[in-house]
């Protein structure tokens, strides 16, 4: 049945062969679109539908979705965007945005850095060049309707409530044929964008609470943290952002949608999280029958709807696993606790009732009610949230040095409980410390990265985690004088027998061998 039904849609549904997808243009009123094109001049505002080309009859919204079709078709009043006089004028710097995202980089009088970005998005990118000329393309492209367009405008208030750096967009219309925008005219006239503040450098920084010194981005934070042993993450900071993220559903926070505001303590260098790109808050995906099927635990689960509940916290994880394996392995289930408290009485009703209000009126008149509905939900039940987001992270617990000498000292302190201490060899100076809990946590993983590193397992016990060490470059030294009654060898060993000393235990399992990418380490993670 749902087969023919999806044949008929692909064979009958003209907008879902490979042309004729996008509307011709997002302005609603024919005569102001010939206004614009005449005398743009004489127009300061439009009333434009940011997605007309998502509105689909019932038989195909039975199948591929309702998603927030009703929101793209919805008419917005915004106003034009003229280079010249917004923000006190701005110049383009360069051409960015991602697989599905045309953005420009924009440069104000007075230094500060700006993102004019499509509100819409075009998938075709993602595709292998093979699929490009085919309805597959168009059915991707129809996807995009599961995104809440205006999801970016409500956050804000609730997280500056929250004390979480955050841009401010606002949503502009770019004429026909505007000639400001030079070669680039093509790709950005007559389009719906967002603008908001682009942090990604020093030229930002001031705008940042502190003194920060620099703002950059996750690539070269994780290079500065894993090579100096000076570098360190605000792990408690970013916990905080990301029980927000789970808030607001937002489920694509990968290591490429943050900014890291620096600063610079007796010494010492720290790094602060910065979201970007909320594209993906307020997701509603799983009301057709394929979506549905697609994003079942065993198909895309990360595809979650946005609801008064948390169905699956894990969904929300599967995309920001990289980062947050890096970024979070000090946070403990109290800590985790601590900052849903913060947040639930931060972010008050009446924070949510103002943030909602940033929709378009004609936007709130759709969703406004149940978006604030939800959100006081989700909020008055983030602890819970929080305390099974700890569950994923605790499972497995990565723990790694840098480039430089450290001390790696675990002890087995008893059935319930393990100590793992980090120290940075040129001062001893505590780097990590952390007691786990053994039921919380199978596996405990230790990287030395490079340089001559100490690892030292010690603790008799009857049950105890699993610790992997990973000594990597360099001339290590292991020493595991820890004993585990029950459940086989609990402390494995990875590194080069060449330059490696290990003085192995009861519960030692040498895994050395010659092969250096025994200690290969994912630092980039892109």
């Amino acid at each position: 049945m749902a087969n023919c039904v999806c044949t008929a849609i692909l064979t009958c549904d003209s907008r879902l062969r490979p042309k004729n997808f996008y509307a011709e243009t997002p302005v609603v009123d024919p005569e102001v679109y010939a206004q614009l094109q005449k005398s743009p001049e004489t127009i300061d505002s439009v009333t434009v539908k940011a997605g007309a080309h998502y509105k689909r009859g019932f038989l195909h919204r039975l199948v591929w979705g309702q998603h927030h079709r009703p929101l793209w078709d919805a008419p917005v009043t915004v106003p034009v965007f003229d280079l010249d006089t917004s923000k006190g004028g701005l110049t383009i710097e360069k051409v960015g945005g991602g697989f599905q995202t045309k953005s420009l980089h924009l440069v104000g009088s007075d230094g500060f850095t700006y993102a004019l970005r499509t509100l819409d998005k075009d998938p075709e990118k993602v595709l292998p060049k093979v699929w490009r000329k085919t309805f597959v393309l168009n059915v991707l492209r129809d996807q995009i309707s599961a995104i809440n367009p205006y999801a970016a405008f409500v956050l804000p208030p609730m997280a500056e409530a929250a004390n979480i750096p955050h841009s401010t967009p606002q949503l502009v219309y770019v004429k026909p044929n505007d000639t400001d925008f030079g070669e680039h005219a093509d790709i950005f006239s007559d389009k719906v964008f967002m603008i908001e503040e682009k942090f990604n450098d020093e030229r930002t920084a001031h705008a940042m609470p502190g003194n920060a010194v620099d703002i950059v981005g996750t690539g070269k934070m994780l290079s500065h943290r894993f090579e100096e042993d000076d570098h360190f993450i605000d792990q408690i900071a970013f916990a905080k952002a990301r029980l927000f993220d789970l808030l607001v559903h937002d489920w694509d926070r990968h290591e490429g949608q943050w900014e890291w505001a620096e600063y610079e303590k007796n010494g010492d260098h720290y790094y602060r999280p910065i979201p970007k790109d909320r594209d993906n808050a307020f997701y509603r995906f799983q009301d057709g029958i394929i979506p549905w099927l697609f994003s079942r635990n065993w198909g895309i689960r990360k595809f979650e709807s946005f609801d008064d509940e948390f169905n699956d916290v894990k969904a929300l994880t599967v995309n920001s696993e990289f980062i947050d394996n890096r970024a979070l392995a000090a946070v403990t289930k109290e800590q985790y606790d601590s900052l849903a408290v913060v947040l639930q009485q931060s972010i008050t009703d009446q924070v949510i009732a103002q943030a909602v209000q940033q929709y378009p009126d004609s936007v709130y008149a759709l969703v406004g009610e149940k978006t604030k509905r939800k959100l006081i939900s989700r909020r008055n039940s983030l602890r819970e949230a929080a305390a099974e987001f700890y569950s994923i992270m605790a499972k497995e617990v990565l723990v790694v040095g840098t480039d430089e000498e450290d001390l790696f000292d675990v002890k087995r302190l008893n059935d319930e409980e393990t100590e793992v201490t980090v120290r940075r060899e040129s001062d001893e100076k505590i780097v990590y410390h952390r007691i786990i809990k053994n039921a919380d946590t199978k596996q405990i993983t230790l990287h030395g990265l490079a340089e001559d590193d100490i690892f030292e397992i010690s603790g008799n016990v009857k049950r105890g985690i699993k610790v992997v060490i990973v000594g990597g470059r360099g001339e290590d030294e292991i020493k595991d004088t820890s004993s585990v009654k029950r459940g086989g060898k609990k402390t494995w060993v990875y590194d080069t027998k060449r330059g490696t000393e290990l003085e192995a235990g009861p519960e030692t399992k040498d895994k050395r061998t010659k092969d250096v990418r025994v200690h290969a380490f994912d630092r980039e993670g892109y």
